[in-house]
């Protein structure tokens, strides 16, 4: 019994022996794993909990217009944070960043206070200011270098350019469109810290340096873009008008060279708005709505009642079907009656007999509401479709509003009538523009657009934008003829204040009454095109709203006849199929 007793015993121990054993085999299994194959790994996150990570932000890529200009920069600027830890002294370094920040106390002080890793006070401050808070050696107050974008011509182009927040991202314009390109990547600065969070006296910061965004040439030149500002402002003060909007393109591949809505506003203070003197500064939602309304650009986020202008694509409908050639007779009484309705010509005592080239050099609206009947409803409405009216441009700019039209069951004679001659539906102005330009340039039409290519640092290209065309759209034939039509408006017709000495120039005025009708607002406008018989440039002038004298062809072709005799020998002299990069 003793022995079987100490038997048991003996197994007990050795049980107990093997287990141990186990156990420890087990933990130096373990122990090795962690150590030798997964070392690296908890090292790097041992190292994680002993470094502060900060953002060094990336300059962003410049805009650059198509002759290398710069029209988009970036000036340093620093932005001032705090670490919660390593300040010594709080109320020291709040009466600092407040007295040099000019920030309030207890804006200051919840921060400083706040028990973070780090904490931002202000960002895009002056490098001057920056400067003086490093000078002073706070611990605890950390001073990054950083970017601040800056618009050399600060309300030229401010609609297309648009311009970036605090974080360096684009808010409207080119710059969110190109946001992407535009942005580089950010750098950080790792700072090693004990386990209280304070930074090892001595330690070596580590550091991933920031990526430079890419360049953007754009399509714009600076020279056009100025001079057009230049008319827009002045006819936006001599007429008095609400607004002005001007864009400049080259009808064959789509290039904008300029485009204007005036009153612009300032890029370098993009949140200061456009006031009258003694107007009261809105407060809330009324200061955001009024800083949307200034932000807006009228030439591809707003549409409007194109008028007279129109008629270009009535007579590019007419001609295309056949049902209208430029010697066509025509009597105008001075109305036509649509079913009961009795409509006017601008010209109230009639134009009497007229060949249809007769008719759209004086703009006579009976004449283009025949030509609408002649094709019916069906009809138009497959021409309007044809020529791309009812979809969007996509003009390399962010908000491009859509056509508002009828749709065609909804469509009878009275409509039609007034559609084909360009009242009760409404497009955007780089909508005609687009059209228009699809029409005399031999039937291609072209996207609309601002982006060329964007450049690396050195200069070199890293891509080149290529642009839908939809081809053949309309005949060399009718091409040709609405050419020929269109010079002979300004000529011989209602847009001779267009005529540009010692060049040819084809094309139509407009003035159409706004909403609601009898409201005595108007909008005047010209659409005109060099040389008439091989297009190079196009620009339309759109007047919102004048005082006095509102007719098109009075105050809105001369801008343009001004804008031509300025850039056409500018453009002769210029080579613009020529590829450059800077």
């Amino acid at each position: 019994m003793q022995e079987r007793n100490k038997t048991r015993h003996h197994q007990k121990i050795f049980v107990f022996f093997i287990a141990v054993l186990l156990c420890v085999c087990v933990l130096t299994g373990r122990l090795s794993y962690i150590m030798i194959i997964k070392g690296e790994y908890y090292s790097g996150m041992a190292q994680e909990l002993h470094e502060r990570e900060r953002y060094i932000k990336a300059a962003r890529g410049r805009i650059l217009d198509r002759n290398g200009v710069i029209i988009a920069d970036n000036r340093a600027v620093c932005t001032i944070s705090v670490i919660h830890n390593q300040i010594e002294d709080p109320e020291e370094v709040i009466e600092v960043l407040c007295r040099e920040l000019s920030l309030p106390e207890e804006t200051v002080r919840a921060r400083v206070e706040k028990r973070s890793s780090i904490e931002k006070i202000k960002s895009n401050v002056d490098k001057e200011i920056g400067d003086r808070i490093r000078n002073y050696n706070l611990p605890g107050v950390k001073v990054d270098e950083d970017y601040k974008r800056y618009y050399p011509y600060d309300d030229i182009a401010s609609k297309v350019l648009g311009f970036t927040g605090a974080d360096n991202q684009g808010i409207i314009g080119l710059e969110v469109k190109y946001d992407e390109e535009l942005q580089g990547t950010s750098g950080t600065i790792l700072t090693l810290t004990d386990a209280a969070g304070v930074e090892v006296e001595n330690a070596v910061e580590s550091r991933i340096e920031p990526i430079k965004g890419n360049d953007l040439q754009i399509s714009m030149d600076m020279n056009i873009q100025e001079y057009a500002t230049q008319l827009a402002n002045q006819a936006l003060a001599n007429n008095e008008a609400d607004g002005v909007s001007i864009i400049v393109m080259n009808p064959k591949n789509g290039e904008l060279y300029a485009m204007v809505d005036a009153p612009e506003f300032q890029l370098n203070n993009p949140y200061d708005l456009n006031l009258l003197t003694g107007e009261e500064e809105p407060t809330g939602e009324a200061y955001q709505d009024a800083l949307n309304t200034m932000w807006r650009n009228g030439c591809i986020n707003d549409t409007y009642e194109p008028g007279s202008t129109f008629k270009i694509i009535t007579t590019a409908a007419g001609l295309e079907e056949g049902i209208v050639s430029p010697e066509d007779s025509f009597h105008c009484p001075g109305y036509i009656m649509v079913e009961d309705r009795r409509i006017r010509c601008h010209k109230t005592t009639g134009h009497g007999s007229e060949t249809f080239t007769q008719g759209i050099m004086n703009s006579c609206n009976p004449v283009f509401i025949t030509v609408g009947l002649r094709l019916g409803v069906n009809r138009f409405v497959y021409y309007f479709e044809h020529f791309g009216l009812l979809k969007r441009t996509g003009v390399d700019l962010p908000g491009e509003a859509g056509t508002i039209m009828h749709n065609a069951e909804n469509m009878g004679p009275v409509e039609l009538a007034t559609v084909s001659f360009g009242q009760s539906f409404q497009i955007t102005p780089i909508q005609l523009v687009t059209t228009v330009s699809m029409i005399i340039n031999g039937g291609n039409r072209v996207t609309p657009h601002f982006g060329l290519r964007t450049l690396s640092e050195d200069g070199s290209v890293v891509e080149e934008f290529v642009y839908e065309t939809e081809e053949d759209l309309v005949s060399e034939e009718t091409s040709e003829t609405v050419q020929y039509l269109l010079e002979q408006v300004v000529s011989e017709g209602t847009g001779r204040n267009g005529y540009v000495e010692g060049f040819s120039v084809g094309g139509k005025t407009a003035t159409s009454q706004t909403l609601p009708r009898g409201s005595g607002k108007y909008i005047a406008s010209f659409i005109g095109f060099a040389p008439a018989d091989d297009p190079q440039v196009i620009a339309l002038v759109v007047i919102h709203n004048p005082k006095g004298v509102y007719y098109g062809g009075t105050i809105a072709a001369p801008v343009v006849r001004q804008l031509f005799e300025n850039i056409l020998p500018y453009l002769e002299g210029m080579n613009y199929n020529e590829q450059r990069t800077y």
